[in-house]
C-alpha cells in the first residue's frame, strides 16, 4: 500500500457561511477553526492548509454562557511601558465584535505560518451582509 499525501495544489476550497446568531461562542469557533484547517475533509494532511473559506455574519449576536460577558478580559499592550490595556468582553462585543470571535478562532489554529496562512481565509462581519455573494458560499448549520 502506498501512503498519499496531500499537495497543495490538489486542494479545492470551497465558501461556506455561517449564522452566528444565537450561538455559543466556543462551540461554534471549534467548528470554524476545524474547516478552516480542513480536517472535515478526507483529504486532511497537518502539514499542508487543506481548509475553506468561512465567512460569519451577525457575530455581535453571538452568546456566552455564565458570567463571561463581565469576567473575560482581552488584553493589549502598546509597546511603552504600562501601556497594557484591558477591556471586558460586553465591552469588546459593543465596539468590535469581530475581534470577539476572531480571537476566539485564532487560539484554535496552528501557532505558525501555516495557521497565520488559515486565519486569512475567516472573514467575519458584525451585520447580516457581507461582499462575498460571488464566492456563491453555501450554508453551513452548526449544531
Amino acid at each position: 500500500m502506498k501512503t498519499y499525501v496531500t499537495k497543495p495544489h490538489e486542494v479545492e476550497r470551497q465558501w461556506f457561511v455561517v449564522d452566528a446568531e444565537g450561538q455559543t461562542l466556543g462551540r461554534l469557533s471549534t467548528r470554524i477553526a476545524t474547516i478552516l484547517r480542513g480536517k472535515h475533509k478526507p483529504i486532511y494532511s497537518p502539514a499542508v492548509d487543506c481548509g475553506d473559506y468561512v465567512v460569519v455574519i451577525n457575530a455581535d449576536k453571538v452568546k456566552v454562557t455564565g458570567r463571561r460577558l463581565e469576567q473575560k478580559k482581552y488584553y493589549r499592550h502598546s509597546g511603552y511601558v504600562g501601556g497594557l490595556k484591558e477591556i471586558t468582553l460586553s465591552q469588546q462585543l459593543e465596539k468590535f465584535p469581530e475581534r470577539v470571535l476572531e480571537s476566539a478562532v485564532k487560539g484554535m489554529l496552528p501557532k505558525n505560518a501555516l495557521g497565520r496562512k488559515m486565519f486569512k481565509k475567516l472573514k467575519v462581519y458584525p451585520g447580516p451582509e457581507h461582499p462575498h455573494q460571488a464566492q456563491l458560499p453555501q450554508p453551513l448549520e452548526i449544531d
